[in-house]
């Protein structure tokens, strides 16, 4: 793994295509399963996602606004650690909201 360095503020939001409309992110690193994925991810007021899972481990720092998954409201602070495999969502926003998504490497 390669040292990398970013200063986000001078990144510009791309559409996330894999999100439902709306979402926009930042990526940080895209290393594949192999080596993790780390974004920056921007939902708008009133975003939802379906329940999903995924074969790794998820993380999530909520840096801005918050988002309800499974009748748990997640604010600004909130730290989440989502074992791989697991179902998880859906997901909602009342208020725009931005989340640091980490995406463990398969082990």
């Amino acid at each position: 793994m390669k040292e990398i360095v970013y200063n986000t503020n001078e990144m510009a939001w791309q559409e996330a295509k894999e999100y439902p409309s709306g979402a926009m992110v930042k990526i940080l690193r895209e290393g594949g399963p192999t080596e993790g994925r780390t974004i920056l991810l921007k939902l708008p007021p009133e975003w939802e996602m379906k329940a999903h899972s995924h074969t790794t481990v998820e993380q999530h720092y909520v840096l801005e606004g918050e988002y309800t998954s499974q009748g748990k409201i997640f604010p600004a602070g909130s730290y989440q650690l989502i074992p791989r495999e697991t179902n998880h969502g859906p997901f909602t926003t009342r208020s725009r909201t931005v989340i640091l998504v980490i995406w463990d490497p398969l082990p």
